[in-house]
């Protein structure tokens, strides 16, 4: 039995207002995450949380609807691969949290969207021209100045946040890959599944147990925080193509830097200023350029491709 798709409607304007909360949550979602683990929980145990909150909720929703045939698929293999990824890229982001600044981890996940271009060529068989490639090569040149390697206080975790961004342009990689394919309930409730079981066995034994209500509501939070900003997300992309909403995870950095000053005291610094709009540029005019190809391709098909293929296109950065 397959999950239904709920119909699109076109409120662009709705569409964009609801997704700019969507980054409110995730920005509330990483904050709470850093807290939990500069204050000594383990990160393995803050994602666990993160996922098992998930992981129940997606439960509540498929099982009336579809029982336990909600997790049988022809894609299972390639939905646990995906799961593993979006795994890898939560645990990369909550141990490089520790470490570096709210508004510096954000805006190298911005780089998502240059690697997913990168990426599309070898493993998608997509062609990339000579201009994107430079919005690439830019791109990246903007996150070598934001986290200056060449300065005395460069920290290591800066790979491990790398390494979150590669992770997370494989995980959406797949996602294009399985779009139309699979539901969003579904691939929704196999991420929850795939983090909450790879993690139980490294977090039964080393349990760190919240040591107060607050403490408690913090924990519980970032799995809450993640869990109502991919819905909200996915009702935005009811009724707007991901074409329209994309530029709008920008709006993330401004959040990131007010949760990073106001909670955390670490204000942003004058090269995040410089590098940040490199960054954020670079992937805005990727994003231009395959719209444009997109349409003129769409175009010589029939009228109405490119709004759908638009409309089949792929979230941003998650978490």
């Amino acid at each position: 039995m397959s999950q239904p798709v709920a119909p699109t409607e076109d409120r662009r304007l709705f569409a964009i207002g609801i997704v700019l909360v969507t980054y409110v949550f995730f920005t509330a979602c990483d904050a709470a995450a850093k807290w939990m683990v500069v204050n000594g929980m383990p990160p393995l145990q803050v994602a666990f949380g993160r996922y098992v909150v998930q992981f129940a909720f997606m439960l509540g929703l498929a099982l009336p609807r579809l029982g336990l045939g909600a997790f049988r698929s022809s894609n299972t293999t390639l939905l646990v691969v995906r799961g593993m990824l979006l795994l890898g890229m939560t645990v990369l982001n909550f141990v490089s949290l520790i470490y570096l600044p709210l508004t510096v981890t954000a805006t190298i996940m911005f780089s998502i969207p240059l690697l997913v271009t990168a990426l599309s060529v070898p493993l998608l068989g997509e062609t990339v021209g000579w201009r994107r490639w430079m919005a690439i090569l830019v791109g990246f040149a903007g996150i070598v100045v934001i986290v200056q390697p060449w300065d005395a206080q460069f920290h290591w975790a800066v790979f491990l946040s790398l390494a979150c961004s590669l992770s997370g342009a494989f995980y959406f990689i797949l996602t294009r890959k399985l779009a139309g394919r699979e539901s969003a309930l579904v691939m929704q409730l196999y991420v929850g599944a795939v983090g909450a079981i790879a993690l139980l066995p490294f977090v039964v034994f080393g349990w760190v147990w919240p040591d107060s209500l607050f403490t408690w509501a913090i924990f519980l939070s970032v799995g809450i925080a993640a869990m109502i900003g991919h819905q909200i997300a996915i009702a935005a992309h009811r009724y707007a193509p991901a074409s329209v909403l994309a530029p709008f995870g920008y709006s993330q950095i401004i959040w990131m830097s007010l949760a990073s000053w106001l909670i955390f005291a670490q204000p942003p610094d004058i090269w995040l200023f410089v590098g940040a709009p490199i960054v954020i540029g670079s992937g805005l005019y990727i994003w231009l350029r395959e719209r444009a190809l997109v349409k003129s391709i769409a175009a010589r098909v029939s009228p109405s491709a490119y709004d759908q293929v638009l409309a089949d296109e792929p979230d941003g950065p998650s978490r």
